[in-house]
């Protein structure tokens, strides 16, 4: 994967990009030839007449205007401090409008699918009794939440908001590689970032053709209030939070003002006669609908964990009596879970007898005999990750890692099948970003999270959150991780 080919003919690319080598990845903006992909010449054009000290000068504007308004996110355990910046490229993934329409088909079709399995595996569970997915996957799930079994949930929506994860591999093929199925973070970043981007290039922007992503927290808000209790015309909706240490917790505040909603903490919150109100100045308030950024384990500790002081006691209660609602429901955890991911292909033929629009990366579950066998003899060529982990954490990158590192995993998997899958290291595709004066504008690999809505209909602003690994030959996007992101356009169909 090192050698590399200069992006000719160079004489179609602006000075900054003269220097720009795709290697042998699938690259966004540049063809094999490389040709710059048509959605892309628009942009070039007017980036190209961008001199290198007013790019300078753009960069410094845009980190001042994010660290006056404090988009920032935590990091857990950094000796340099918590709050950082999110690191933001101004050069934009582009998406044209074919290819936008061909993913958020497949977006839809996901999210509706793993619905309706969350509501058929807590109620019926016809999907274990058929045999399309052993019984003791979803069981021995970490988030399969037994004291649900059975409880109704408002409209039957269990996933209100998911961010599913997408990558391109090296043939430019859309891929899966997650879903996010409980509190999905990062939209606050697109929103900001698509402000950022706006006022700094307002010429480019404004002659583009770029669909607009600001209307997503009205959207959010109406899903939201679609999910209130029966009976209840005005809803009072609530964002609840575990307080300004989480690393979302920019997001949160975010958010709540943008839909005008309060944000509360667990403390914020009393629950009488299965009612939850809201302690206010003016006494107590009833709430409707609490848009929840905690996890399940954290939510009630008369239910789940005991010592938990970010939660509301008896909020279970009032939730399962249908007093108020929940986005996104409890247990939706079991659609996170990377080895029910394996499932998700089975789970759409299942219950919509369709093929998935989008593919799954190929995977291999460790609970299996064979497949075992497979990825303990092959951890050098292959990516082992913990069922239920996020951000970047309890992952192996195989053909990257030290022979201990792989020891260590094989010890693990061997230990506990359930909690691993392997996958193939997949060369995710890249895209110029700026890497510094000495690198200039170099190639990095990104991801797309897209923010899907499922309410009334299901809505999916066009775009979303592209993340990209700042490190040179880095595959790890997360912002925990080094990452940064970029903003995402989608054009009209006639540009």
């Amino acid at each position: 994967m090192s050698s590399s080919k200069p992006a000719s003919p160079a004489a179609a690319l602006p000075e900054p990009f003269r220097n720009y080598e795709t290697g042998n990845f699938y690259d966004e903006m540049l063809g094999p030839d490389g040709r710059v992909r048509p959605h892309y010449q628009h942009f070039l054009k007017h980036f190209g007449e961008v001199g290198p000290e007013d790019f300078a000068a753009k960069r410094n504007a845009v980190d001042l205007a994010f660290l006056r308004q404090g988009v920032t996110f935590n990091v857990y355990g950094d000796s340099q401090g918590t709050e950082r910046i999110f690191p933001f490229d101004l050069v934009p993934r582009i998406i044209p409008a074919s290819e936008w329409e061909h993913l958020e088909a497949g977006l839809v079709q996901r999210i509706t699918a793993l619905n309706l399995f969350l509501h058929d595996i807590y109620h019926e569970q016809n999907i274990i009794k058929d045999g399309t997915i052993p019984a003791h996957y979803v069981m021995s799930a970490k988030h399969f939440r037994r004291e649900f079994m059975h409880v109704k949930v408002p409209r039957d929506i269990y996933i209100h908001i998911c961010g599913t994860d997408i990558i391109r591999d090296d043939k430019g093929q859309y891929l899966v590689l997650e879903d996010n199925a409980r509190c999905p973070s990062g939209v606050s970043y697109v929103l900001e970032n698509r402000r950022a981007l706006k006022r700094t290039f307002p010429e480019i922007f404004e002659s583009g053709g770029v669909r607009p992503v600001e209307n997503y927290s009205q959207e959010l808000l109406k899903v939201l209030q679609h999910t209130a209790p029966a009976g209840v015309a005005e809803p009072t909706v609530a964002l609840l939070t575990p307080g300004p240490y989480n690393s979302a917790y920019f997001e949160h505040t975010y958010l709540a003002r943008q839909m005008g909603i309060e944000i509360v903490e667990g403390r914020d919150l009393v629950v009488r006669d299965q009612h939850v109100y809201m302690r206010t100045t003016k006494g107590l308030q009833p709430v409707h609908v609490i848009y929840r950024r905690i996890d399940d384990d954290f939510l009630d500790p008369t239910v789940f964990r005991r010592d938990s002081a970010l939660g509301v006691p008896g909020l279970v209660n009032a939730y399962r009596a249908g007093k108020v609602s929940l986005a996104n429901s409890i247990g939706t955890g079991v659609a996170d879970d990377k080895v029910m991911y394996y499932f998700v292909p089975r789970i759409i033929k299942y219950y919509l007898d369709q093929d998935p629009i989008l593919p799954n990366v190929p995977t291999y579950l460790a609970s299996e005999e064979a497949d075992k066998q497979y990825m303990i003899e092959n951890l050098d060529k292959l990516v082992v990750k913990a069922a239920n982990e996020a951000g970047g954490y309890g992952m192996l990158m195989g053909p990257h890692a030290t022979q201990a590192e792989r020891d260590e995993f094989r010890t693990r998997i061997l230990a506990d099948p359930r909690n691993y899958i392997g996958q193939p290291m997949i060369s995710l595709s890249r895209h110029p970003t700026y890497c510094g004066e000495a690198e200039g504008f170099a190639g990095r690999h990104i991801d797309l999270r897209p923010f899907i809505l499922y309410g009334e209909k299901t809505v999916i602003i066009p775009g979303g959150l592209t993340r990209v690994a700042l490190r040179k030959g880095s595959l790890v996007v997360n912002s925990s991780q080094g990452g940064g992101s970029k903003e995402s356009w989608v054009l009209y169909g006639n540009h």
